[in-house]
């Protein structure tokens, strides 16, 4: 598949209420914004419509999955809890969510290159699907220099799979980002990616990317070797925790078993043909 590089183009993949969105659009970059939830992308488009109008910002109301067509959202009350996948919707439900379902139109990340060319950042938050998604990219020659996932934190098989998946597509270099922390985030001037923006992360939002993105650049067996506390600490005091007794989990975060989520960003390899 021949692919044009954009490279003031990012992909939000899981736009949700669009800060992330509205973020990418104040850095100056062009943004394709894909979310399964129609009542948030009516919401978006109305908050941003002066950025429709202009062209620099696309709203793709599909679910991302594994072929065109039709899927099945359960769309939660907690909106960010949303998904299209059968399991993670059964947990949220055990931990007292209630949803909705709906049928949706879905597309894949394939087709989103091939309609938009390649983005120069692809985020990606879709609750379940992070790694179909990912997964999106083996069509393509051409890939986006950098690419950020909500890494598994419950099955360190899965995990050892993203970066598995990541490998195999030419990304070797990895930063491991604190969602709880995100708000946290103060970004560099002069700027490290885009235009500088005095911008503050409100909580849920992805936080900065590329350069800008807190920490230091891993190889895949650091980056992994670090997730082992993250496991811990989520099967300790996360949200469907092994230890049951509220006291003693008090007491655990007290010690600084604090559960957490984390995003992997990645980078291409310099080496990779893959950049154009």
């Amino acid at each position: 598949m021949a692919l044009e590089v954009g490279r003031d183009l990012i992909f939000d993949l899981g736009m949700h209420i669009g800060q992330d969105t509205e973020y990418y659009l104040a850095k100056g970059f062009r943004v394709v914004a894909v979310d399964a939830n129609a009542g948030l992308c009516e919401q978006v488009a109305d908050r941003l419509q002066r950025h429709v109008d202009s062209g620099a910002l696309t709203i793709v109301n599909c679910a991302i999955a594994e072929e065109p067509g039709e899927v099945v959202l359960y769309q939660d009350e907690a909106s960010v809890w949303s998904t299209v996948v059968d399991a993670w919707a059964a947990r949220n439900r055990r931990l007292g969510s209630t949803q909705t379902e709906h049928r949706v139109r879905a597309t894949t990340t394939a087709a989103l290159l091939a309609e938009f060319g390649v983005p120069y950042f692809m985020k990606i938050d879709i609750e379940g699907m992070d790694l179909v998604a990912l997964r999106g990219l083996r069509s393509a020659t051409v890939r986006p220099r950098y690419v950020s996932i909500e890494s598994d934190k419950v099955s360190f098989r899965n995990l050892r799979e993203e970066f598995e998946t990541f490998a195999e597509l030419g990304y070797d270099s990895f930063k491991l980002v604190s969602q709880r922390d995100v708000p946290r985030q103060r970004l560099p001037n002069p700027p490290l990616e885009g235009r500088y923006v005095d911008h503050e992360f409100p909580y849920e939002s992805s936080g900065a990317f590329g350069e800008e993105a807190p920490g230091p650049w891993l190889d895949a067996d650091e980056a992994i070797e670090r997730y082992r506390r993250v496991f811990l600490q989520y099967a300790l005091t996360g949200d469907d925790p092994f230890i049951r007794s509220p006291a003693l989990r008090k007491i655990l975060k007290g010690l600084g078993f604090r559960s957490n989520w984390f995003d992997t960003h990645a980078r291409l390899a310099d080496r990779s043909l893959s950049w154009g």
